[in-house]
């Protein structure tokens, strides 16, 4: 054990057990303030009781840096009661990979390398980086040159991290009338595009139906995502008004999987659109759409609800390895 693993174990699992964000923040900025000190310079100012004075470094992240230079089990980490989510098994175990992640470079919380790393400690062998497209502003989405920037990286990344593979994808916005938020010659050059509606959520059950046609419709389209909306803490968000049967027609002749979003606050789609999606005949991702590292752990959600509807493996596109995926 080092400080700076420590520190981001301790956020790994405040993340997976969706503790507030600024809480992660503080054990993520204290590894990177760590990975820039000498550990020389650490070790000297953990034994003069002056690790404070890094930026970044609070009380609660110096006594796990001074816990783990003394060789002992950092206190704060043995307070952590890992949260028990749902295991989802044995469709968990199937699962590859994971087909919807952000990182930040939208509105993500970590690195790419750091969301890659933590996909790949978590046995996935693939996963799909798909950042937001511009118009979503809020969550600082790619314009068509940082999402041609973030393409070099990726592919560097996969140079550094072979046999795992990180996909390059977008979460694209569906506009109001079913087009695609980005360049339709960049959607070509990306291995997965999911498509989502994010704005004007309360639209007319017909004119939503058709949006959501028109985007299952676009060749580049591969993944329905969050179909509904919905948010079930909280406040909550009322789900979106179309007509399920036409939308999931379109995704079975289309090709298009239906997203199983694994977020606890979604949950999407619900239960009743979920199994009729499968009566259908469509096709499925299980995903986390994680926003930090800890997130990836996630997927345990949708398998326990895609086993509920009684849909296998076999329907699952992200139980297929990395190539079988990228063929449609």
């Amino acid at each position: 054990m080092d400080p700076a693993w420590a520190l981001r174990e301790i956020a790994f699992q405040l993340e997976r057990a969706g503790e507030p964000t600024y809480r992660v923040r503080a054990f993520r900025n204290a590894a990177a303030t760590v990975d820039k000190t000498g550990a020389e310079q650490l070790a000297q100012l953990a034994e003069n009781g002056t690790l404070t004075s890094l930026p970044g470094i609070g009380k609660a992240t110096a006594g796990v840096i001074e816990d783990v230079l003394a060789g002992r089990e950092p206190a704060y980490r043995g307070k952590l009661v890992p949260k028990q989510l749902p295991s989802g098994e044995p469709l968990r175990s199937a699962l590859r990979g994971d087909c919807h992640t952000h990182s930040d470079w939208s509105d993500g919380g970590s690195s790419i390398g750091e969301m890659a790393v933590a996909g790949r400690d978590l046995g996935h062998e693939y996963m799909v980086l798909t950042d937001h497209s511009p118009r979503l502003t809020v969550a600082n989405g790619l314009s068509p040159d940082r999402l041609r920037t973030q393409m070099q990286i990726v592919a560097k990344a996969n140079e550094l991290m072979a046999p795992f593979r990180l996909l390059q994808g977008i979460e694209v916005d569906i506009l109001d009338d079913g087009s695609l938020d980005q360049e339709e010659e960049l959607l070509g050059q990306l291995d997965f595009v999911v498509a989502s509606v994010h704005s004007k959520l309360r639209m007319p059950s017909r004119d939503m139906t058709r949006r959501m046609v028109a985007a299952v419709r676009n060749p580049h389209v591969r993944v329905l995502g969050h179909c509904t909306g919905r948010l079930v803490v909280g406040r909550g968000r009322p789900e979106s008004e179309f007509d399920a049967e036409k939308v999931f027609t379109a995704c079975r002749e289309n090709g298009v999987a239906v997203e199983i979003n694994s977020r606890p606050e979604r949950l999407d789609p619900p239960m009743r659109l979920l199994r009729l999606a499968a009566e259908i005949g469509c096709d499925f991702t299980i995903d986390s759409d994680a926003h930090a590292p800890g997130q990836l752990d996630w997927l345990g959600y949708g398998c326990e609800r895609a086993i509920k509807a009684g849909i296998g493996p076999e329907r699952i596109l992200n139980t297929r390895t990395a190539d079988a995926l990228l063929t449609r």
